[in-house]
């Protein structure tokens, strides 16, 4: 009983003790550190994670100190898991690292399988994704930011292909697949990757640089690890890459690289002159200078030995992360513990001793409570999306001119770039921020500040391959001559004129297509382009929408369209020809109005206008004359009551509108040339049976069948002018065609020399001839600008005359049917205004009338006897004493007041 008492306490002694030591709160916690000490990121991350240990250490608000373990990897993906297996094995919390992406695949995932937080500042592959790394924490800017602003650079400068030097690692690999990505949302692409090997041999980039030198493209995009020797640009100015036809961009190694070098080294720089790079920005604080002052001091001691670049900032901040986790967990949690892993446990591994390895078991917390963790450090705001990256701050754009390093602008995946940092815009965005796209002027390599085009045709390329239709008609457009088989036509010197604004030279040849005979069709030779045949087209090739799917076009440079062409009469000579502007209906309306006016004018100016009164017979004359002779301007009355002048304005203003328009309807129908046929448009001519011709080749086969549903059955292929007037006169009763649908420049051109031929209506499509070139050629947008030019500077205009107006220049042959007369609907608004006036001073002037009227029969009543009235002489006799009223003069009514107002005295008998 006895032994059973002493067990019983020493168990309970043992369990109070083991949960005081359990529970109790570590005075010092380890962290690891795995980097690579002697690189440009190592040595400015090794002296900012111990200066940032030393202050939390030395912080009172943070109760447990840290140990931190740092491993040197030296850039091996092998050593740096043989690192990560040592640090875990001394039971760390965090590893802070790696900077190589390629060791964090690996390392990564270890930390999911022990549950110990990975975090990283400096590697920047977009694959390292949360998805697949769990416990991966990033604390810099993944290269998917990075490389979105890259390709917003080179679409900002209008570049379509680019030149890619990356190293061939995850890190170049991914990175440059992010801006492959990137670079397709903007219509550009990479036209050719130079991979390198880690170590950047000179012999290798010379021999790579040198084969991309026999490329078109100019632009280049450096992707590499930071190399403080700098061997791209090295071996560039050896190979005199550097001048002006040249362009370089380099991500942000380039930035951390020139920022860890010393002033002294700074000013021999001048090879790197015109390269635009980016650097991550960090936002100008008190903090961060005075973290700078203190680096100074760093160096002066020989605790640092590089200048600080933007990767030992974020150092700095990772370990201030992971110390404001780690004192958060252990307020909640108390104590750190590690656990065995069962399955590592019976691995029967000779001489490893694998299962030494213990897990995190509060890794999962450890790494939420990372997560939430925001604050404001040296870089800038701390804070974590949903993949796990901290919130981009953007970036700066760097230009190196001569031996200074200049901010030429800031860019921001919410506003593009901007000459105002991403942190002094934050609540500042609005709907057009990314339309105000604005970078500071930028010297470019050999000290250009003319953007570069991007691109040439390289000495030793091959000529361009110019496919030319060998038209059999028409051939003032394009043809080659037989005899001395020279290219000539309309569209060459168009062509020809174009590239002389090119400015650069363009090796060119001329290969027919067609036998002469007959016409080519234009889509089988845009598809020889598609194909690679050819390399352009150049000739009368209509810009359609099956055709630009497989080619690009340039600017249009002639305006067309599919018209009709009918057989054409004239219709001047008609004795009541100028009739025809109005409808019956209009012209009764017309006549009703001048009725009107006549009436109402004459009401409202009799008892004023003495040229208004008289006999009857002189009154009906002069009303009515008064009325017409207002068509002319001639009347010789005029208008003195108000009403009277009221109703005259508007009345003119209508007169004035109608004239005008009946005098252009009957202009138009006097000198145009009618229709001989009943096709009035193209409806009516889907509507008919009648067989319709169209040009051997043109695109108007397909119009007609595919959009239009027209028989093919009904349509007939015609060759040549020749036989355009053949069909046409023959017509479709003896096997011609009812009429001619083809394009606007052909038409014209066939109609200079026709008389009896003309065009319905308007063109029923739109569109341009222009020079087809293969898919996302650069030559394309030179073209177009060049077309723009001569356009512009009335080039296209000199040159369309020359082929064209060799007999002076006339007008298009626009012909249509009869124009629709003007009819009521046009002009009923003028109508009922003009009738609403006149009714309004009609109505005004009766109720005056009518109120003098009673009150001189109400002033006649109180001068008189009641008895001398009857009422039946009253009721009888009103309304003839009203309009013998309304017919005297106004004078005279002014007098009968007054008689009625001062009666004169009877004599006495």
């Amino acid at each position: 009983m006895k032994e059973l008492v002493i067990l019983l306490l020493f168990v309970s002694i043992w369990v109070i003790v083991g949960g005081f030591v359990c529970c109790q709160r570590p005075a010092v916690v380890n962290i690891g550190a795995i980097f690579t000490f002697d690189s440009v990121i190592g040595k400015a991350a090794k002296p900012a994670m111990e200066a940032a240990v030393s202050d939390v250490n030395n912080d009172s608000r943070i109760r447990t100190k840290l140990n931190l373990l740092m491993d040197d990897v030296n850039s091996s993906v092998f050593l740096g898991t043989i690192d990560a297996f040592q640090l875990i094995e001394k039971e760390v919390v965090a590893i802070i690292g790696p900077q190589v992406s390629g060791i964090a695949h690996m390392i990564s995932s270890i930390a999911n399988g022990l549950q110990v937080p990975l975090i990283s500042y400096a590697a920047t592959d977009p694959t390292l994704s949360a998805l697949q790394f769990p416990f991966f924490v990033r604390t810099t800017q993944s290269d998917s930011y990075q490389m979105a602003a890259m390709a917003d650079l080179v679409d900002f400068f209008r570049w379509k292909e680019v030149i890619v030097v990356g190293v061939d690692d995850d890190y170049g690999r991914n990175g440059i697949a992010a801006l492959e990505e990137e670079l397709n949302k903007k219509m550009a692409k990479i036209s050719y990757k130079l991979m390198l090997c880690n170590q950047l041999d000179e012999s290798e980039v010379m021999d790579k640089l040198s084969k991309s030198k026999l490329l078109g493209s100019r632009v280049y995009v450096v992707h590499v690890n930071p190399d403080p020797k700098l061997r791209i640009f090295t071996v560039a100015q050896k190979l005199q890459m550097m001048t002006d036809t040249y362009t370089w961009l380099a991500t942000d190694w380039l930035s951390a690289t020139l920022d860890s070098f010393p002033p002294t080294k700074k000013t021999s720089l001048g090879f790197l002159q015109g390269v635009v790079g980016l650097r991550q920005h960090t936002p100008d604080s008190s903090q961060k200078r005075a973290f700078m002052s203190r680096w100074k001091r760093m160096q002066q001691k020989g605790s640092a030995s590089s200048e600080l670049n933007t990767y030992g900032l974020q150092a700095y901040d990772t370990v201030w992360l992971v110390a404001y986790a780690i004192d958060r967990f252990l307020d909640e949690h108390k104590n750190i513990t590690f656990s065995p892993n069962s399955k590592i446990r019976h691995m029967k591994i000779s001489g490893l001793q694998i299962e030494k390895l213990k897990v995190f078991t509060g890794g999962n917390d450890l790494r939420d409570i990372v997560l939430q963790t925001n604050f404001t450090g040296l870089s800038g705001q701390i804070q974590f999306n949903q993949d796990r990256n901290v919130f981009s701050g953007g970036y700066d754009v760097l230009n190196i001119d001569g031996v200074s390093i200049r901010t030429v602008g800031y860019w921001s995946h919410a506003a593009g770039f901007s000459l105002s940092p991403p942190d002094a815009r934050k609540g500042k965005q609005d709907s057009n921020c990314c339309l105000d796209q604005m970078l500071d002027n930028i010297t470019w390599p050999g000290g250009k500040s003319k953007t570069p085009r991007g691109w040439v045709i390289a000495v030793d390329e091959r000529p361009l391959r110019i496919g030319v239709p060998n038209r059999a008609s028409f051939t003032d457009f394009v043809t080659e001559v037989h005899v001395s088989h020279k290219i000539r036509g309309y569209c060459i010197d168009v062509f020809l004129k174009a590239l002389e604004l090119v400015p650069y030279h363009v090796p060119y040849m001329f290969q027919p297509f067609g036998n002469g005979r007959s016409n080519p069709k234009s889509d089988d030779l845009v598809k020889m382009v598609a194909a690679d045949v050819f390399d352009a087209a150049v000739g009368d090739i209509a810009i359609v929408t099956n055709r630009t799917k497989i080619v690009d076009f340039s600017q249009p440079y002639a305006s067309t369209g599919l018209v009709i062409v009918a057989p054409i009469r004239n219709s001047k000579s008609s004795a009541w020809v100028f009739l025809k502007p109005f409808t019956a209906e209009m012209w009764c309306v017309t006549a009703a109005s001048f009725v009107m006016i006549a009436v109402v004018i004459w009401v409202l100016e009799h008892r004023v206008n003495d040229d208004f009164r008289g006999p009857p017979r002189r009154q009906l004359v002069t009303m009515f004359m008064f009325s017409f002779s207002t068509l002319f301007k001639t009347n010789k009355e005029t208008t003195v009551s108000p009403l009277g002048k009221l109703v005259m304005v508007v009345w003119l203003f209508l007169l004035m509108v109608i004239t005008a328009s009946y005098t252009a309807s009957l202009t138009s129908i006097l000198t145009i040339q009618q229709l001989s046929s009943p096709i009035t448009g193209i409806e009516s001519l889907i509507a008919s049976h009648w067989p319709i011709g169209y040009q051997t080749g043109s695109f108007a086969y397909d119009y007609l069948s595919e959009t239009l549903y027209i028989a093919r059955s009904r349509l007939v292929p015609l060759g040549s002018p020749e036989e355009y007037e053949s069909a046409l006169r023959r017509g479709p009763s003896d096997g011609g065609v009812a009429a001619i649908v083809d394009e606007l420049p052909y038409v014209e051109l066939f109609l200079s020399s026709q008389k009896d031929f003309g065009i319905i209506g308007q063109p029923f499509t739109r569109g341009g001839w222009g020079f087809a070139f293969q898919k996302e050629s650069p030559l394309a947008l030179d073209i177009s600008t060049a077309i723009l030019k001569l356009s512009e500077n009335g080039e296209l205009q000199k040159i369309y005359e020359k082929w064209f107006c060799k007999m002076g220049c006339h007008g298009e042959k626009r012909h249509g049917n009869e124009p629709n007369q003007l009819n009521l609907t046009s002009f009923w608004g003028l109508y009922i205004l003009c009738g609403a006036f006149a009714l309004t001073a009609l109505v005004v002037f009766l109720l005056r009338m009518v109120r003098q009227f009673v009150r001189y029969k109400r002033r006649q009543l109180r001068s008189s006897s009641p008895s001398s009235i009857s009422p039946s002489t009253r009721c009888s006799h009103v309304i003839y004493h009203f309009f013998d009223f309304i017919d005297e003069r106004e004078e005279a009514i002014k007098k009968m007041f007054n008689q009625c107002e001062h009666p004169h005295p009877q004599a006495n008998p």
